[in-house]
């Protein structure tokens, strides 16, 4: 028997945040490819079988009934600045462009946090640094983040000083925050 994921983070009278099913990840998938993003399934599929492998909290948001959103907590990341340091990591956050600027960011976010609140007194993440990721890094800031003083990671490792990258999705700084 399959272990059912239901559960509600978080409800209002437009927003509400619960585990992410298989029928949302096809959405997603579908609408962040009319945005013009190069987006496939495997990403929300992989993320779906974390949590079941791995423990991840996978989640989605609703905006007025419509999935609008997604973020992912792995309360033991194996990944990253603090890898295997017993801080969870917020991983792949969203929200369609569709529905932004409703709060449904502030909300995926909160949840995230109280999540991760339950296995530590911290909490990471790693933001793309090209210009895509704007907005992401803005609200990381106004909510406490800051970077770990690594540097600059590309892929899963600290770009070395004057080494050559490129600027894309795997080009990321790594922040923290005290919950």
């Amino acid at each position: 028997m399959t272990e059912r994921h239901n559960k509600i983070y978080y409800t209002d009278k437009e927003i509400t945040i619960r585990d992410m099913r298989r029928e949302d990840a096809v959405i997603i998938t579908q609408e962040e490819i009319a945005q013009g993003w190069d987006a496939t399934i495997e990403k929300y599929v992989m993320r779906l079988r974390d949590r079941q492998e791995k423990g991840a909290v996978v989640l989605a948001a609703e905006y007025q009934g419509n999935v609008a959103g997604y973020i992912n907590v792995y309360p033991e990341s194996k990944w990253g600045a603090y890898a295997n340091k017993g801080y969870p990591e917020i991983v792949d956050f969203g929200v369609l462009e569709k529905y932004r600027r409703h709060g449904i960011g502030s909300r995926l976010m909160d949840v995230a946090e109280q999540i991760a609140g339950e296995y530590s007194d911290k909490v990471y993440l790693g933001v793309g640094l090209h210009s895509g990721y704007g907005s992401a890094q803005r609200m990381y800031v106004k909510r406490g983040y800051i970077p770990d003083g690594s540097g600059v990671w590309y892929g899963d490792k600290v770009c070395e000083p004057y080494a050559a990258c490129c600027n894309d999705d795997d080009l990321v700084l790594y922040m923290l925050k005290e919950l």
